[in-house]
């Protein structure tokens, strides 16, 4: 709408032209402010709307295969859910008000947003609407294949004239590896990958929405310099016309978790749900494969990384033994029993994040 606004006044843009930044001509650094700033405020004023409305329909049914963990979270059952409904709205609002809404990467991120938040959306009302614990797993899994397909394939045809638009990046070392056609069953891995793992993060009050926060800022800043020339060429990464403006998709996300974090932090209010995760996720591997930095997402969101290859270790050596690797998977519910307490597991793994997040921005100066 902004933008808008200002190409409309054309003598007006001309003036501020001057002062714009990267490729962006109207002031991208302070849209991706404003964007942050009115996501968050957004997230605070409708959270207790939203929170209302939900404790009315939908409550979250705690009801795991394990008994322990049911009993540790017994405290949480009727928690209202599907809080992702406001953190994706708070995302979209603001990507109306400060994005260019005719770049490709703004539109393909607002449609991976809302196309995997609907997805979300209907696993949760499967869930608590139904005795079913939501879609079978094949049903997800096939749905997002084809919403990354899409996705994937308008990358490709975007990419496929850019220099290095198609490699695979290996931070520090500089290696690439040329993908061609391979980009799209690519893209769904990454994607999908991306999505669930944030999904299984979400497990503790606060844990998912704060690890966002800091690999959402990671890439909100890793694609503002993938869309800035200059910034490009000096660091070496792969200079993307126009990723500049996805900054602002991801600078919103980040303060509509935010505002989310401030219901969501122990004890939780309200939990996000797969309405919340499941884009949330999928933003983040779209931000990666935008600006070929897939490796980075790997270090940024290396909690997601390894809550993920907690499940997937616990799966193939029970069925394959009989025994756990861990008390409990994901990650976090091995500590929980354990005996730490939620607060400090949570605290400890935004630690984490955070570190991860600082080392992901770092390794783009290690080689350069």
């Amino acid at each position: 709408m902004v933008i808008w606004l200002l190409k409309t006044f054309s003598p007006l843009l001309e003036q501020l032209e001057v002062h714009s930044t990267g490729d962006s001509r109207v002031f991208l650094t302070a849209r991706i402010a404003l964007a942050s700033l009115s996501s968050f405020l957004i997230a605070i004023l409708l959270g207790p709307l939203a929170i209302r409305w939900l404790e009315k329909r939908f409550r979250e049914r705690v009801d795991s295969a394990s008994e322990k963990l049911n009993e540790i979270h017994a405290s949480k059952n009727a928690t209202p859910t599907m809080g992702g409904i406001f953190i994706v709205g708070s995302i979209l609002i603001s990507a109306f008000l400060w994005a260019d809404l005719s770049n490709r990467y703004v539109q393909l991120g607002i449609l991976t947003a809302a196309g995997f938040a609907l997805l979300g959306a209907y696993d949760d009302w499967i869930k608590l609407s139904t005795t079913r614990n939501g879609l079978k797993p094949k049903q997800k899994l096939v749905v997002q294949i084809l919403f990354s397909s899409v996705v994937g394939a308008a990358l490709y045809f975007s990419h496929s004239s850019l220099n290095s638009g198609l490699d695979l990046m290996m931070p520090v070392t500089r290696l690439t590896f040329y993908l061609g056609v391979l980009f799209i069953p690519w893209a769904v891995l990454v994607m999908v990958g991306s999505s669930n793992a944030v999904n299984l993060t979400d497990g503790l009050d606060g844990l998912a929405s704060g690890c966002m926060v800091f690999a959402g800022s990671a890439f909100a800043g890793l694609t503002y310099l993938a869309g800035h020339k200059v910034m490009a060429e000096y660091l070496q990464v792969p200079y993307i016309p126009g990723a500049g403006e996805l900054s602002i998709i991801l600078g919103a996300a980040v303060g509509a978790v935010l505002g989310f974090l401030w219901f969501n932090c122990y004890p939780a209010q309200v939990f996000m749900g797969d309405t919340g995760s499941l884009p949330l996720g999928a933003l983040l591997g779209f931000a990666a494969l935008v600006i070929r930095q897939e490796a980075l997402l790997v270090i940024a969101g290396g909690v997601f990384v390894v809550e993920t290859l907690s499940v997937i270790l616990q799966v193939s050596w029970f069925r394959r033994t009989g025994n756990r690797i861990f008390a409990c998977s994901p990650l976090h519910n091995h500590f929980l029993f354990k005996g730490q307490h939620e607060m400090k597991i949570v605290v400890r793994f935004w630690i984490c994040s955070a570190l991860l997040a600082i080392i992901a921005i770092a390794s783009l100066k290690i080689a350069t």
